[in-house]
């Protein structure tokens, strides 16, 4: 009976890749609803604390180009758990910091770990993964993305509003039980569920001139680029809580009440992202009849969401919770809201078709980026990807409170962070573009990466033992 690398042992795997993904972007959603409290505390503006956000976002980028080079050259297992151990020691740290410099510094330590976890883990779920089911598991690994974010502002939120420093702690407790468990996890070989590599050792590596070849691949461009202005837009709403935030102070709540339904309606509107599994799904079966397939399903997701976002910052939303209550009280009001007040259960089905069409596009970038290229390049091509990505997000994050600001002057809150965040969503027009001039290229570079994988079997049968 085969218990190591069989389907048992892969299953637990892909279990852990999937918490892992999830908790690091736990770690990054902490921040946002906590803007006031982490100001309050160290006497400084929001905006210097939304600083440490944009930093995160760049620094993890640009760190994870680093880490994916290394995990595509070197063995993937150990790199994973140094990148683990960083995050989580930088987390603990923010939650220990005794002033705004000090935090600051320690969101920069845990950035440049969770880079390398981002980057190297979806190498090693991509040789997990056979390309059939591609994009649909490639849903459930952006999907524990996109659930960590939201779990990141409704624990910012629910564990935060009275003690901003304890989210922090228990979130780095949890990166070490999540770090105990990957030692147990199948060491998955390079390009283990490939069909054309079955019953042979590959062992290529990424070298320092391939990089040209990974560009030559246009459909690789598009992908890379298409984040810069699809996270200029995803970036922006990151300011989700602070929207609902000022919606419920306007109304006459109290501050820490305030936080409270900001966070939770920013985590509770955001729930159509779990339907990136339909996404990935439509993806995979459109794939079979068209390689222009999950490309296409990319471009028209991003494009029919927009209209859906704009409307969303501006249906008017009446909230009714006890003010000063604990976050369990709140948190039981907005969900009986969501039935019992109309206005909340509009804002609740738009943004659920928003998040909805828009997270298409994640599932099927994953599975494209497989597609397209050999195992010994997806981590580095995810990491160029996520480097626009953050540069993207980041600018985002930081253009959209600019903008906020700008427009405070005639357009007081809670209308100027509608007005801004609805602003933002055009940029997501570009990326829709982006998507069908890739669905215009891959089917070649598809045929040509196939082509390279059947002659590296073919030399692989000549020179060496076959897989066991």
């Amino acid at each position: 009976m085969t218990i190591r690398g069989g389907a048992a042992h892969r299953g637990y795997s892909v279990v852990v890749f999937v918490i892992l993904a999830s908790l690091d972007n736990v770690a990054i959603g902490l921040v946002p609803p906590l803007y006031g409290s982490i100001a309050t505390a160290f006497d400084v503006g929001e905006a210097r604390v939304a600083l440490a956000t944009t930093a995160m976002f760049l620094i993890s980028a640009v760190a994870s180009v680093a880490w994916a080079y290394v995990g595509d050259r070197t063995h993937r297992k150990p790199v994973l758990l140094a990148g683990t151990a960083i995050w989580v020691i930088g987390t603990a740290w923010s939650g220990l910091a005794g002033g705004y410099p000090v935090f600051l510094l320690a969101q920069v330590v845990a950035a440049i770990g969770l880079g390398g976890v981002a980057s190297v883990s979806f190498s090693v779920v991509s040789d997990l993964i056979s390309p059939r089911r591609r994009g649909l598991a490639m849903s459930f690994w952006g999907l524990s993305q996109g659930v960590g974010t939201l779990a990141g502002t409704m624990l910012g939120g629910l564990l935060g509003h009275d003690d901003w420093r304890r989210p922090f702690l228990v979130v780095s407790a949890a990166g070490v039980v999540a770090a105990t468990a990957y030692l147990l996890t199948y060491d998955v070989p390079r390009g283990d569920s490939q069909p054309e590599l079955a019953g042979v050792e590959y062992d290529e590596r990424i070298h320092r001139d391939d990089l040209p070849k990974i560009l030559g691949r246009r459909t690789n461009v598009w992908l890379i680029l298409q984040g810069f202005s699809a996270q200029i837009a995803l970036g922006s709403l990151v300011w989700l809580p602070v929207l609902f935030r000022s919606r419920a102070e306007a109304q006459g709540y109290s501050s820490g009440t305030a936080v409270l339904v900001g966070s939770v309606f920013a985590t509770l509107f955001q729930i159509g992202g779990a339907l990136s599994i339909l996404g990935g799904l439509v993806g995979d079966r459109l794939q079979r009849r068209t390689p222009r397939g999950r490309a296409l399903v990319a471009a028209v997701g991003v494009l029919a969401a927009v209209p859906f976002y704009v409307v969303l910052f501006f249906v008017p939303m009446r909230i009714a919770v006890p003010d000063g209550a604990g976050a369990g009280t709140v948190l039981r009001a907005v969900l009986a809201e969501v039935v019992t007040e109309p206005t909340v259960g509009a804002c609740l089905a738009t943004a659920v078709f928003a998040l909805a069409l828009t997270s298409a596009n994640s599932p099927n970038w994953f599975a494209m980026i497989a597609d397209v290229n050999p195992p010994e390049h997806r981590g580095t091509v995810y990491s160029l990807g996520n480097l626009v990505n953050g540069v993207g997000r980041a600018a985002g994050n930081a253009l959209v409170g600019a903008a906020f600001r700008g427009l405070a002057g005639g357009f007081p809150p809670p209308l100027n962070y509608a007005i801004g965040l609805a602003g933002f969503q055009l940029f997501f027009i570009p990326t829709g573009v982006m998507y069908w001039l890739a669905s215009r290229t891959v089917a070649r570079d598809m045929a040509d990466t196939h082509a390279a994988l059947l002659a590296a079997r073919a030399s692989a049968i000549e020179t060496g033992p076959a897989r066991p």
